[in-house]
């Protein structure tokens, strides 16, 4: 889940004055033998071992051009960098995610850049574009998929369907599925008489308040919309929309075959631990994930595509943008950084050492023999990502938004508001936070 102080935004509401009155950037000075150096920005520590090879070559194929790399975690980050587009001292390339977009493409802090939109996944290219620009370089992207014990499929006798569907009633493969490995102390499912939901010993699903992997892609699966345009408002209060949630909610507190919101709830929830810990069956998470669970969990491994909904299969796709600070002190360098950073070499490299799938379409098969040779078969991603998917709310406002909807959305969780109680409340927040 992100984390996002909205604070920081009152600051990167002076970014327009401080871009018109400074030209500094992120880049080290030249250093008088006619070399540059330029800033690139992440913060996910396992990449950046594969950047440093990306960084080496482009290096080696542009000798007049280093490229410093630098890591802050995540929470640092988007802090940090509004405060530097604030200062003009932005790195001059960084990352830059779909809901932080928005924010930094209407207040001048990006620059625009050129591609070849048709090379790239779509959904990737879209979450980038604003009035007709692009203003990232499709880096990678990530999707939903559904993770699964092995192990207690095996030992219940369960086998997992070829297609697992859900309906607002219940109906559907996915709800069977999960009460047949929902089992209490005493050896009962959901549906026999003498089960205790206050004694469950492994439940079937995760269903838990988490936008990105739960029940954004509900919505999308049952026909509802998020917002109703890019750049637009909050839509997700609608009758598809609100049924949905109900079915998310359902599976917690009226089927019982997901933990209870008091142990799964943001921000102190445990649901991950409680995946790897062999207490949960199946688990929607996103392929980013796979590198923090496969190497602890003691079980085997699998992964299924999500379930289908009434409307079909609806996924979150969560792509990442190679951006070019727009102030930049080096902005030919810059450019030629972000733009060979788009190309098959890096591109493939980060994907063929598992650590991401690339934007850039063809390329993702060695993603797919990095996992296989880990003996996790990871296809499902790539197979959902080649049906119908959504980027995260692409809106002004959604970082500051984020806190409320989570509150609000924990209360829906735990029963306390009915699931249109929470969409109402929660459209209208988060309507009050667009500009």
């Amino acid at each position: 889940m992100l984390k996002n102080p909205p604070i920081r935004w009152t600051l990167l509401a002076a970014v327009v004055l401080a871009l018109t009155g400074c030209g500094g950037a992120g880049s080290d000075p030249s250093d008088g033998s006619g070399t540059v150096t330029l800033t690139y920005r992440l913060w996910d520590d396992q990449q950046k071992a594969g950047y440093e090879k990306v960084m080496a070559a482009f290096e080696k194929a542009n000798p007049g051009i280093d490229v410093r790399i630098e890591l802050l975690p995540y929470d640092q980050y988007w802090t940090k960098l509004t405060a530097d587009a604030v200062a003009g001292t932005a790195p001059d390339v960084f990352w830059m995610t779909p809901t932080q977009f928005p924010e930094y493409v209407t207040k001048g802090v990006l620059a625009p850049v050129q591609i070849d939109a048709a090379k790239y996944h779509q959904t990737v290219v879209g979450s980038f574009t604003y009035e007709g620009k692009q203003y990232g370089v499709p880096k990678d992207w990530g999707t939903v998929g559904l993770l699964y014990n092995k192990d207690l499929f095996k030992q219940a006798g369960v086998e997992m369907p070829d297609k697992l569907t859900w309906t607002a009633d219940g109906t559907g493969t996915l709800l069977d599925t999960a009460r047949r490995l929902t089992v209490d102390e005493a050896g009962k499912h959901p549906d026999e008489a003498g089960f205790d939901p206050a004694k469950v010993k492994t439940y079937g699903f995760a269903s838990w308040n988490h936008y990105q992997t739960q029940w954004m892609n509900w919505v999308g699966s049952n026909g509802g919309k998020l917002v109703d345009k890019p750049f637009g408002t909050y839509v997700f209060n609608d009758a598809a929309s609100v049924q949905a949630l109900r079915f998310g909610v359902d599976l917690v507190n009226k089927h019982h075959v997901s933990p209870p919101a008091t142990r799964t709830n943001p921000p102190t929830g445990k649901v991950t631990d409680m995946f790897k810990a062999g207490q949960i069956a199946m688990f929607p998470a996103n392929n980013a994930l796979l590198p923090f669970v496969a190497p602890e969990s003691t079980f085997e491994l699998g992964v299924a595509l999500m379930p289908e909904g009434p409307a079909g299969r609806s996924v979150n796709l969560n792509g990442l943008a190679e951006a070019v600070y727009a102030k930049s002190e080096h902005p030919e360098e810059a450019m030629k950084l972000a733009a060979y950073l788009g190309t098959e070499e890096p591109q493939k490299l980060m994907a063929d050492g598992g650590w991401v799938l690339p934007a850039l379409n063809g390329l993702s098969q060695g993603y797919v023999d990095y996992w296989k040779a880990k003996k996790i078969d990871v296809a499902p991603f790539v197979e959902e990502a080649a049906g119908t998917t959504f980027p995260l709310p692409i809106t002004t406002g959604f970082t500051g938004f984020e806190t409320k909807l989570n509150q609000i959305f924990n209360e829906m969780y735990l029963g306390e508001l009915s699931p249109q109680e929470a969409a109402d409340q929660a459209v209208a927040a988060g309507n009050a936070t667009v500009k």
